[in-house]
């Protein structure tokens, strides 16, 4: 024989209390919020293989170079951006802020870059 479940009784499982005087936002809001408020560039599942494989560092001072540099490439309106220094070099997207790929000296030597329209030496 199956058992009802009774109703909640007052005060048993209630709601989580806001507190005073802040403001109610929705989850999505929320979202959005701490989104912006981080680093506006993350890597592809291909460009963090990439980076391992050759073992480029990706740190917290590498990802606030790279946030820079997508935040300076939207305001002249490059979509697509090679970003590089003489240990390494990024393929980025500028509009999803995504690192499309990762490449060593080595293979920057052999590399022809295309599909950009801005290069950003970091």
């Amino acid at each position: 024989m199956i058992d009802r479940i009774s109703p909640l009784q007052s005060g048993s499982l209630s709601p989580k209390k806001t507190v005073a005087g802040a403001a109610q936002t929705s989850f999505g809001e929320q979202l959005l919020q701490r989104q912006q408020e981080s680093q506006i560039v993350a890597f592809s599942k291909h460009a963090r293989e990439r980076a391992e494989q050759r073992g480029i560092q990706v740190d917290d001072q590498l990802m606030n170079q790279l946030s820079d540099t997508v935040e300076r490439a939207q305001a002249k309106g490059a979509t697509n951006i090679l970003a590089f220094d003489t240990t390494r070099a990024f393929i980025i997207n500028v509009p999803n802020g995504r690192v499309i790929t990762t490449m060593s000296p080595e293979e920057m030597k052999e590399n022809i870059f295309t599909n950009i329209d801005g290069a950003v030496i970091l």
